[in-house]
């Protein structure tokens, strides 16, 4: 089969540098897959019959440091660079991970049977004006079916990398295709092997899927094929505990709830996602039932919290996302009363931080939504518009429009702890007595003052 593909310039540069010093080049991997899909195009990968050494001779910004062929090709700070990697066969996957030994291969079909999916083993050789698809596994038959295949035994394949079941259900979450039934089971028998994988690797997979625009499809993928279990068991609890009772507004079980909280979720922020996900899961422990048919959790959001930072942890967050995820479970419980005092908002601001508030709704947004409520309410909906208007307010003295050389000098004073004390004084009555935070009217407040 013969395609018309218009490449980026570069690709076209590197196939000229292999075919004129007489070697093959074929694209591979994801980006052949989305050519056919007509999906937008990302990363270019590409095999060859080059060993590492010849295709570092072709370029001189080429960089080589891996045990696996793969050369590296930059084009720029911002954009993921070329790989070219030499045909190559694996074997030995001790640790079902990486395999023990590699060996460089002497043809396309040695390197594509090694691949994971069938979608993914495709392959594109440069016919003149047009590229050949090269498809020894039926790849193609199978975007068609919308079906994610391993290539050959899947069990084989999981061996080999265990973190291919974990991408099978977030490739299947991102193309909204189903995983062919072989490989679904085992994928259920294999689960268990994931935890071989390692934690930023399962993390990076999960964010992939979190990121995707049916996240809560995807989890319930992972929820049948056993892996949810394995990775964050402490959202499989939720299911089964009950919520309904007199008096609350909750219809669905915690689990349930924390899935479609998930689903309507509005951003797209992984970390936000997740933490949507995981917001109530304290109250697996905090549940208390009583005789009247009540149900309560209290102060179940610090108990999610406790996971919260377990979870962040365990798949090795950064610092800023442990930061983000923890104060958004930690916070979620946040009141929108239209009597709350400017102090109580600035406390929120300050719990939550600045940066974190828009994900801080989309967590409420989600909640709501998961629980069988609206959207948003008349209050919900001024809460937004205070937490607008208060950041227009000082949160520090250092957002004072005086300063301490203003105090000295309005005082007469020298430098010591009543200067401090007197600029306390100028935020209170900003803060809290609605003093208007402009430099003239602080300094006419502070003639005034006297200690």
């Amino acid at each position: 089969m013969n395609l018309k593909i218009k490449v980026p310039q570069q690709v076209t540069k590197i196939i000229n540098k292999f075919e004129e010093k007489g070697y093959e080049i074929y694209i591979v991997g994801g980006v052949v897959r989305d050519i056919l899909l007509k999906r937008q195009l990302y990363d270019w990968d590409f095999t060859t019959n080059a060993e590492p050494e010849q295709v570092l001779k072709l370029f001189d910004n080429a960089y080589y440091d891996n045990k696996f062929g793969m050369v590296g090709i930059p084009i720029g700070d911002d954009i993921r660079p070329f790989e070219i990697t030499t045909f190559r066969t694996d074997h030995g996957y001790t640790d079902s991970r990486h395999p023990d030994e590699v060996r460089w291969g002497k043809s396309l079909e040695e390197d594509l049977q090694r691949r994971d999916f069938t979608i993914n083993s495709l392959a594109l050789k440069r016919a003149k004006d047009n590229f050949e698809l090269i498809d020894l596994y039926n790849g193609e038959r199978d975007l068609k079916d919308k079906l994610i295949r391993a290539v050959g035994d899947p069990k084989k394949r999981f061996e080999e990398d265990a973190l291919r079941m974990m991408r099978a259900v977030r490739i299947a979450t991102q193309l909204q295709f189903n995983i062919e039934e072989e490989t679904f089971r085992a994928i259920q028998l294999m689960a268990g092997n994931i935890k071989k994988v390692s934690a930023e690797r399962i993390r990076d997979e999960l964010f992939k899927l979190l990121a995707s625009d049916y996240p809560a499809d995807g989890y319930q993928i992972l929820r049948n094929t056993g892996l949810a279990m394995e990775i964050l068991p402490e959202v499989e609890t939720g299911f089964g505990i009950e919520q309904q009772s007199p008096g609350r507004h909750h219809i669905f079980d915690v689990g349930t709830h924390s899935l479609l909280s998930l689903k309507y979720c509005p951003s797209f922020d992984p970390v936000t996602r997740l933490a949507t996900l995981i917001h109530d899961i304290g109250k697996v422990k905090t549940q208390r039932k009583y005789p009247d048919g009540r149900i309560t959790f209290y102060n179940h959001e610090m108990e999610s919290t406790k996971i919260a930072e377990f979870v962040a942890e365990r798949l090795r967050f950064s610092n800023t996302q442990k930061n983000k995820f923890v104060r958004l479970v930690r916070w979620h419980q946040f009141t929108v009363d239209e009597r709350q005092t400017d102090s109580a908002i600035r406390r929120f601001i300050r719990n939550v931080e600045v940066e974190n508030i828009p994900d801080m709704i989309s967590l409420r947004v989600g909640d709501r939504l998961g629980g069988g409520a609206k959207e948003t309410s008349w209050r919900l909906e001024e809460f937004k518009e205070r937490l607008i208007e208060v950041q227009k307010q000082p949160f520090s003295v250092s957002d004072l429009k005086i300063s301490g050389n203003d105090v000295m000098k309005v005082k007469n004073i020298t430098p010591g702890p009543m200067v401090g004390k007197y600029l306390e004084m100028i935020f209170y009555e900003v803060t809290e007595m609605g003093l208007s935070n402009k430099r003239e009217i602080l300094i006419e407040k502070l003639k005034e003052i006297n200690l």
